[in-house]
């Protein structure tokens, strides 16, 4: 254990998560041994125009939908193996949801930077890129692929080291969803300016899901920051409890991604009437 992870009472995460963050090292320092490819990253986002905004377009008078472009999970294996990303992403804009999440972590999700990038070209609403980010670089691949914010996950980042992340994203133009299990991890992504929150039932340590997490935190999450439930939406009943915790906007994933009709499974979660915190 290092000092600085003795003074926050961060140690690195095991289990799943912990595999994933080491695969998404081992990427990062690939991408950093490569000048040629980073050369061509910087160029794309200078290039692009400003992506349109994330927070905004998950606040309004109803539980927002941020719908994810999943094929796989440690959690479910094999979701939709097919899942053609601009596709699925037009259907789901279709449906009314507010922004998206695509993943790209390849190896346990099947996703891919590419699905990031080609989305862009069948959706105007914002994108998020779902991953393990531990690196800057990754910021740079985000910016470069169209993505108007990214994931950070407390668990998976010594405290210092996800501020430090957060202020270069926003350098990027992009923002940060941080996501929390814990009220010490609360802490950390309120330190974040204008961070949106999100609360994963999940434990992705060890994958079970317990919806007392989103219970108890969503109502501390203060009221002019945006706080999304993460984990075990299936049906508009769970919508309605994210609601009465709290919650601005949920996000879903397997459900959606698993839908034959990605635009109604959409539809059928919306319009839950947001009721606030504070």
């Amino acid at each position: 254990m290092t000092e600085a992870q003795a003074t926050s009472g961060w140690v690195p995460a095991t289990g799943p998560l912990g595999d994933l963050t080491l695969g998404s090292e081992a990427r990062a320092t690939a991408l950093a041994a490569d000048p040629a490819r980073i050369a061509a990253l910087e160029a794309e986002v200078a290039a692009r125009p400003a992506p349109p905004p994330f927070a905004t377009a998950l606040r309004g008078g109803t539980v927002r939908v941020i719908a994810e472009l999943k094929r796989r999970s440690p959690s479910k294996g094999v979701i939709n193996d097919g899942l053609d990303a601009p596709a699925r992403a037009a259907a789901y804009a279709a449906g009314g949801a507010a922004a998206l999440s695509i993943l790209t972590e390849p190896t346990r999700f099947g996703g891919a930077l590419e699905d990031l990038a080609a989305v862009g070209g069948a959706v105007a609403i914002p994108r998020l890129r779902k991953d393990f980010i531990t690196h800057e670089l990754q910021l740079l691949e985000a910016r470069a692929c169209g993505a108007s914010a990214v994931l950070l996950i407390a668990r998976a980042l010594p405290p210092a080291r996800l501020r430090g992340l957060a202020l270069a994203a926003r350098a990027r133009g992009l923002e940060c969803l941080v996501e929390v299990r814990s009220p010490a991890e609360l802490e950390v992504a309120l330190d974040v300016p204008d961070a949106v929150v999100g609360v994963n039932n999940r434990n992705l340590e060890t994958l079970v899901i317990d919806d007392a997490v989103g219970r108890q935190l969503l109502p501390l999450v203060p009221p002019d920051r945006v706080a999304v439930y993460e984990s075990g939406v299936t049906s508009v009943a769970d919508v309605e409890r994210a609601a009465a915790f709290g919650a601005d906007a949920v996000l879903v994933g397997s459900v959606l991604s698993a839908s034959p009709d990605g635009a109604a499974a959409v539809r059928a979660l919306s319009g839950v009437v947001r009721r606030g915190r504070g």
